[in-house]
């Protein structure tokens, strides 16, 4: 999966090209759709730094073999973002998880 085609689910679910952020919460990893998105005045990123930040994410997520949750998930919630709220994909990643979660 690209960053294009990351942001082509993403505004095919949701219409707009929203953030997404790779966060880890008590020794989960989690891809949140935050609310903010590419169409708003007030976005930081320009939309080549945008996509930039799409491809990498989604290169975490073709190493972790996430790409598959990803779409389910996606396709499946009910969930929208909005502000304050962010859209909590929750990545298993079976026994690789330690290679990637590092305790403080």
């Amino acid at each position: 999966m690209t960053g294009q085609e990351l942001q082509q689910l993403i505004v095919n679910k949701w219409g707009c090209s929203f953030d997404v952020q790779l966060r880890r919460f008590r020794n989960k990893i989690f891809l949140q759709v935050m609310w903010r998105y590419l169409e708003q005045a007030s976005f930081p990123l320009s939309e080549t730094e945008y996509l930039e930040h799409l491809n990498a994410i989604a290169s975490y997520l073709q190493a972790w073999g996430s790409i598959a949750q990803v779409q389910e998930y996606i396709a499946q919630t009910k969930e929208r973002p909005r502000l304050g709220k962010a859209v909590n994909i929750p990545l298993e990643l079976g026994d690789r998880a330690s290679e990637w979660i590092v305790e403080d």
